[in-house]
C-alpha cells in the first residue's frame, strides 16, 4: 500500500506541477535581483518590495557614503501564461562624507536610481513535455538515474526601457532619460534546487553601457523556508564590480513571502555592504489552471483518463 501511495504521488507531481506557468504558491524574484524565467501566471498581479541600508567606502576619494533606499517590482501576467509585464525600480537617498585634511564636507542626493518598464516572454520550457519522461512504474533505479536532459534550462527573453524624469543626479552628464535594457534568462529546476542565470545589456545605446551577469542558486529547506546565494558581475567604463548576495525567504501563506538578505563586494573603490528586508504579495485572479502545452494534445480529460489507467495498473501490481 505504501509503495502505491509513493508512486501515485510521483505521478501527480510529474503530470501537473511542472507543466503550468501558474503555481499554487507565490513565485517571487526576491530576495535576489535576478529574474526567473517563468511568468507569474495569467491574471496574477504581484507586488514585490523592500528596504535596504548600507555603506560605500572609497579609499581613493577618502569618502564614506551612507545609503538608504527602497526597491519595488510590480508584475502582471496577461494574454497568455508565458507573458509578463513589470515595472521595476528603486528610490535611493545617500549622504557622502569627504575627509579633506582636518575638515570634512557632505554631499547629499536622492532620487529614483532606476525605473524600468518591460516585458518577459518564455521562449522554451523543457518541462512542458514532462509526459515524455514520466516515472518508470517498474524500476526504482531507472527513476533515480541521472538524465542529461535535466541540464536543459527554461529560456526567456526580456526587453524594457529605463526612464527618468527631471534633473536626476544618478544620471551621468549627457545620458538620455530613456534608454533600452535587454536580458536573456535561463532557469533550471532540480527538485529543491533552482539555478537562475541572467545575461543583461543595459543602456547599450548610450556612451557608457553596462553589461552584467547574475547567477542565483536557491535551495528549499522545506516548503516554507528557502536560502539563496547570488553572484553579480558588472562591466562598464564607469563602474565595474563583483558582488555577492545571500539570504533567506519564508513563505507565510501561499500568497505572502518575507525575506532578509545581505550584500558584500571584494574591492575598496568602493568597498560595499548592504542589508535588506522585503515582502512579496500576490493578488491571485487566476481562474483555472492553464497549461503551456498539454502532453496529451491539449486535452485534460485525456490526462485524467491516463491517470486512472496508471492507478489501475498499480492496483493490479498489488
Amino acid at each position: 500500500m505504501l509503495k502505491k501511495l509513493v508512486l501515485l504521488s510521483i505521478l501527480a507531481l510529474g503530470y501537473t506541477s511542472v507543466e503550468a506557468q501558474y503555481t499554487e504558491t507565490i513565485n517571487s524574484n526576491r530576495p535576489g535581483v535576478s529574474q526567473g524565467a517563468y511568468a507569474v501566471g495569467k491574471r496574477v498581479l504581484q507586488l514585490e518590495g523592500g528596504a535596504y541600508y548600507g555603506t560605500d567606502s572609497h579609499s581613493l576619494y577618502g569618502s564614506d557614503t551612507d545609503i538608504i533606499g527602497g526597491q519595488y517590482n510590480i508584475r502582471y501576467g496577461f494574454l497568455t501564461e508565458i507573458l509578463e509585464v513589470s515595472l521595476m525600480g528603486s528610490f535611493q537617498s545617500q549622504t557622502a562624507t569627504y575627509e579633506i585634511g582636518n575638515s570634512s564636507s557632505e554631499y547629499k542626493i536622492s532620487n529614483f536610481k532606476t525605473n524600468t518598464l518591460g516585458g518577459k516572454f518564455l521562449l522554451y520550457d523543457p518541462y512542458k513535455r514532462a509526459g515524455d519522461d514520466k516515472p518508470n512504474l517498474i524500476s526504482w533505479k531507472a527513476n533515480q538515474k541521472f538524465k542529461w536532459k535535466r541540464l536543459i534550462p527554461a529560456i526567456s527573453v526580456y526587453a524594457g526601457a529605463n526612464f527618468s524624469f527631471g534633473d536626476n543626479p544618478y544620471l551621468y552628464e549627457g545620458e538620455s532619460k530613456i534608454s533600452p535594457k535587454a536580458a536573456v534568462i535561463t532557469q533550471n529546476n532540480w527538485g529543491r534546487w533552482v539555478l537562475v542565470i541572467n545575461l543583461i545589456a543595459d543602456k547599450f545605446t548610450e556612451e557608457f553601457p553596462t553589461y552584467a551577469s547574475i547567477v542565483t542558486l536557491t535551495h528549499a529547506i522545506n516548503p516554507e523556508f528557502a536560502i539563496f546565494g547570488e553572484y553579480q558581475g558588472y562591466m562598464s567604463d564607469i563602474y565595474a564590480d563583483d558582488v555577492l548576495r545571500g539570504g533567506a525567504a519564508y513563505l507565510l501563506t501561499d500568497d505572502f513571502q518575507v525575506d532578509l538578505s545581505g550584500l558584500v563586494n571584494f574591492k575598496n573603490t568602493p568597498s560595499r555592504w548592504q542589508v535588506a528586508v522585503g515582502v512579496s504579495y500576490r493578488f491571485d485572479f487566476h481562474e483555472e489552471d492553464e497549461y503551456v502545452e498539454d502532453k496529451f494534445k491539449g486535452s485534460r480529460k485525456k490526462k485524467a483518463k491516463q491517470d486512472r489507467k496508471d492507478a489501475e495498473f498499480l492496483e493490479e501490481e498489488e
